[in-house]
């Protein structure tokens, strides 16, 4: 099989559980929305630029970075075809596999590798104006390992995300983080809402990569 590797780079996980750890990122090329905030626009064509990669020229290259965590990313890597293969190329070679995804995917692909990738989705809030994309059954396929993330602009997209916490108990089903879409929510108003409502369970996070690189620096 092929895929359409954007970039790779090896960096520090700017977010999520693992933020500050070294990892190795694979960014497919090809994505299904395009958010308002979003900072990887240039890698949301299908035809964007980018080199062909067999899954295990992308597994060799994880193996020669002597990085254990591994993050595949896009665009929308549930989108690219026989993404499965791929997944257990990456398993295989006993990184800790890590996938991002934007809510709009099916997710059960993950469940038939083994060892299971860990699933970072978000949950587009209305400012991203792509909340009508979001695959609402997915909340019932999320396991304890997995992370929902809601970027927040406003105070609007504050309380729908309590709202869909509250719906589908997503802080009983998994590890759940909150951040600003970056220059556009005082980080403070977030801390504060969490702090109000008692978000037990509800983690706050800024991305880190945004401040030690410029915000638009790539490869980092």
């Amino acid at each position: 099989m092929e895929y359409k590797v954007a970039e790779k780079f090896v960096s520090i996980n700017g977010e999520g559980t693992k933020a500050g750890e070294p990892a190795v990122f694979i960014r497919l090329a090809g994505c299904n929305l395009r958010c308002s905030y979003c900072d990887t626009m240039w890698a949301n064509s299908f035809d964007a630029p980018h080199e062909k990669m067999t899954e295990q020229e992308i597994a060799g290259y994880v193996r020669s970075t002597g990085i254990k965590n591994v993050t595949l990313t896009g665009g929308e890597p549930l989108l690219a075809e026989n993404v499965s293969v791929l997944l257990c190329a990456l398993a295989e070679t006993g990184a800790e596999v890590e996938i991002e995804t934007n809510g709009s995917a099916d997710i059960s692909v993950c469940d038939s590798i083994s060892p299971r990738p860990s699933v970072t989705m978000d949950y587009k809030l209305p400012s991203s104006g792509m909340e009508g994309h979001m695959r609402l059954s997915n909340f019932a396929l999320l396991k304890s390992t997995d992370t929902v993330k809601f970027v927040a602009g406003s105070d609007n997209d504050l309380e729908r995300a309590l709202e869909i916490i509250k719906e589908y108990g997503v802080t009983n089903r998994c590890r759940v983080f909150f951040s600003p879409v970056f220059g556009k929510i005082e980080p403070a108003r977030i801390v504060d809402f969490i702090l109000k409502n008692k978000l037990n369970g509800v983690n706050f996070q800024l991305q880190l990569h945004k401040f030690i690189w410029d915000p638009d620096k790539r490869g980092v």
